[in-house]
């Protein structure tokens, strides 16, 4: 993933033309965004009103000839869908390899959204060590937005969702701020964004008024109270653009099939060319410089190896076998520990939770533990839980909701100290 790279490198790898699109309510914003190892400019924006109701063919004549402006119409665009749409989620994948990441989210994809069974598709992407961003969207909307860039002849390479693509783009060629909160006046309610060392990633959509919203962002990224948002304005397209002109560095949280992403030129791939070429350069001239004597030395090394191949084939078999005799074990112990832990934590729930505070639900599980309930203030909730030494990462699974006197709570506790 291209933000394992240092920021230098990222500047030598940001190199090409990219088009983004943000679906909106009713119209479509389209930017053009050239990057150059010197910086990004934006080349151009534009708005396609009304596509919802305008036939395909009709608007996507409309994007081609804007394309056509800056040279672009080869470039396949990054699409955000409507962040109202997407499901986020920010989870922690412990001892799973990039191969066995898929498999991994799959396996919990139904416990992560409210819809039928294979009625989601999932984008997601590695963020930092054992943090991955998911982002859930309803097949049936995924299939419509096909269909309509399909009818409409726009090139797509990616679908994504507004979170990765902000992540990415503020890293394109710079190191990322710490601790900020960024907003966006949407038709469905204020779309934030944050970044802070207790949420990696946070992104919601809140229907409420905006010192409300802003207040419950603060208190989930652990943020003083009084930090200032950063309005995004219609930067969302422009992010998305850069995504796509660099995708090396960008998130790779695609909703879309590997199968089924349109390329753009070959050309944008030139500098990553000329920068491997150079160092296969490198290496052969290091190789080169190697004495004969030491390709003969360890020709008789791999000699050697081979005669004593056999003998030291046993080893792993023995090390594998004591392995899961030692794994079988562990788990009986693992197993045995299960029920004192759960009762501890229910325990500690019970004299945690300030009065008047009541659960009408609770759901504990390996990782994590789901409450339901009222209170009368909710949003402390979240900082009492986090000082237990059995809870972490409390986050509100719904908007708080207001019943009499009291307010509805629905939160998700990741568990400490306990073995998957």
């Amino acid at each position: 993933m291209g933000m394992a790279f240092p920021v230098a490198m990222r500047r030598l790898l940001a190199f090409g033309t990219g088009v983004g699109i943000e679906v909106g309510p009713r119209d479509l914003t389209v930017s053009v965004v050239r990057a150059r190892p010197a910086g990004a400019e934006m080349l151009g924006t534009t708005v396609i009103a009304g596509f919802r109701e305008r036939p395909a063919v009709e608007w996507g004549r409309e994007y081609a000839d804007f394309l056509k402006k800056f040279a672009a119409g080869h470039v396949a665009a990054v699409v955000l869908v409507p962040r109202g749409e997407v499901i986020v989620r920010t989870l922690q994948f412990p001892a799973v390899g990039d191969e066995e990441l898929e498999a991994a989210i799959g396996f919990q994809l139904d416990t992560l959204h409210p819809y039928a069974e294979d009625d989601a598709v999932a984008a997601f992407a590695r963020l930092e060590g054992a943090q991955v961003l998911i982002g859930i969207l309803r097949r049936q909307r995924f299939a419509a937005y096909q269909t309509l860039f399909t009818e409409a002849g726009v090139k797509v390479v990616s679908f994504t969702f507004s979170a990765a693509a902000i992540y990415s783009a503020i890293r394109m060629t710079a190191a990322a701020p710490k601790d900020f909160l960024a907003v966006q006046e949407a038709v469905d309610g204020l779309e934030v964004y944050g970044e802070s060392a207790a949420r990696p990633v946070f992104s919601s959509v809140f229907d409420l008024p905006r010192p409300r919203a802003l207040a419950l962002a603060v208190a989930e990224l652990r943020l003083p109270p009084e930090t200032e948002p950063i309005d995004l304005g219609a930067a969302m397209a422009q992010a998305a653009a850069l995504t796509s002109a660099a995708p090396a560095l960008a998130l790779g949280a695609n909703f879309l099939p590997e199968g089924e992403r349109r390329s753009s030129s070959k050309w944008r791939y030139v500098p990553t060319a000329a920068l491997a070429v150079i160092l296969v350069a490198l290496l052969a001239a290091i190789l080169l410089h190697e004495p004969y004597d030491t390709g003969r030395y360890v020709a008789a090394m791999q000699s050697e190896i081979s005669r004593n191949e056999p003998i030291a084939a046993r080893v792993p078999r023995i090390d594998q076998a004591t392995g899961k005799a030692r794994e079988r074990v562990k788990q009986l112990d693992d197993f045995r520990r299960r029920t004192r832990q759960d009762l501890d934590l229910l325990l500690e729930l019970t004299t945690t939770l300030p009065p008047p505070s009541f659960l009408s639900g609770l759901d504990i599980l390996r990782d994590s533990v789901n409450l339901a309930g009222e209170t009368d203030q909710a949003a402390p909730l979240l900082r009492v839980l986090d000082n237990s030494s059995r809870l972490a990462n409390s986050e509100f699974t719904m908007p708080i909701a207001k019943v009499g006197n009291s307010e509805v709570f629905r939160i998700r506790s990741q568990r400490e100290g306990v073995r998957p």
